[in-house]
């Protein structure tokens, strides 16, 4: 796939999207900066990616061969990094570490919130009132998930 930039003038460059795990990456940038386009790939994490495999982090990912394409995205299924850099750390079902990535990352949140609604649990409570989960004041912030009431605020005159 090619995408089309424009610069000053009429010239026209011609930009790759380098398809990784589902997810399009403009070819233009840098490995270091383009794998955190993926959905759970951080820079820590992409740094360390680099790291392991050996990678020039600022080499622009359309300069990658398949080979090094198909490298990456067998160590981002299976990734081998220490268990502070994963994003799923003794998981509630599996009970080992390990590292989600696209859209299982979206789905897996949504389980985990309905697990602890399902439970009672105090953040699953503060999740079902619309309320903030982490301890934050709720006087002056977060009114915009309260209901409509017409207690709010003065109104203005006509």
């Amino acid at each position: 796939m090619a995408e089309q930039k424009t610069t000053q003038g009429n010239e026209r460059e011609e930009v790759l999207l380098i398809r990784i795990l589902g997810k399009d990456i403009r070819g233009d940038k840098s490995i270091f900066s383009g794998l955190t386009e993926i959905k759970g790939i951080s820079w820590a994490f992409s740094n360390s990616i680099c790291k392991i495999l050996n990678l020039d982090k600022i080499k622009k990912i359309q300069d990658l061969k398949k080979e090094e394409i198909g490298v990456i995205e067998d160590f981002l299924k299976d990734s081998n990094v220490p268990s502070f850099m994963m994003n799923r750390q003794k998981d509630f079902e599996k009970g080992k570490d390990g590292h989600i990535l696209g859209a299982d990352l979206n789905l897996r949140k949504e389980f985990d919130i309905k697990r602890l609604k399902k439970i009672k649990s105090y953040k699953g409570i503060r999740h079902s009132a619309g309320l903030p989960v982490r301890g934050q004041r709720t006087r002056a912030n977060f009114r915009k998930n309260r209901r409509k009431s017409g207690a709010v605020g003065a109104g203005k005159k006509k």
